[in-house]
């Protein structure tokens, strides 16, 4: 029986109809791609892009030199040096990330305490030569002013899953 069923679906070119029905039922539809360079897709709260350090906002850096998000860089693509300052608190000397070495595991952003280092909105950082991507603590402040408002709007709606 089912050799005459296949016989019959064969000469009737049922695959090929049943697959121009489902093209043309996609054709009239609306499309679901973009115009990349000039049109941006929407990003999740949770994207882990570029770093940034981040500063309060009467302009002073985040960072204590608590060294947590280097020691728990799987990659070991975080370099930390810190000193304490006359009032007694710890501030960075030397905040380096090796951007080539990342993996964007975005286990740095969860062990900082005050929210110093982050991942932020950019994924548009590509570089001719690794050596643009060695950031360093005054590259990594210059992308913090650049993207703070984005990362805050971010922190405050990923805040109630945290």
């Amino acid at each position: 029986m089912s050799f005459i069923h296949r016989g019959i679906n064969t000469f009737l070119l049922f695959e090929l109809i049943s697959g121009l029905a489902l093209t043309l039922r996609y054709m009239f539809r609306p499309k679901v791609t973009i115009n990349y360079p000039y049109e941006k897709g929407r990003l999740s709260p949770r994207f882990r892009g570029e770093h940034v350090l981040r500063r309060y906002p009467n302009g002073e850096e985040r960072c204590i030199s608590c060294k947590l998000c280097e020691a728990i860089c799987p990659a070991q693509a975080i370099t930390i040096e810190g000193d304490e300052r006359e009032d007694g608190s710890r501030r960075t000397t030397r905040y380096d990330i090796d951007m080539t070495k990342c993996i964007y595991c975005g286990f740095c952003e969860e062990a900082c305490p005050v929210d110093a280092i982050v991942e932020g909105p950019n994924f548009e950082f590509a570089t001719e030569t690794r050596e643009e991507l060695m950031y360093d603590k005054q590259k990594l402040l210059a992308n913090g002013a650049r993207w703070e408002t984005e990362i805050a709007e971010r922190l405050s709606i990923d805040a109630p899953y945290r």
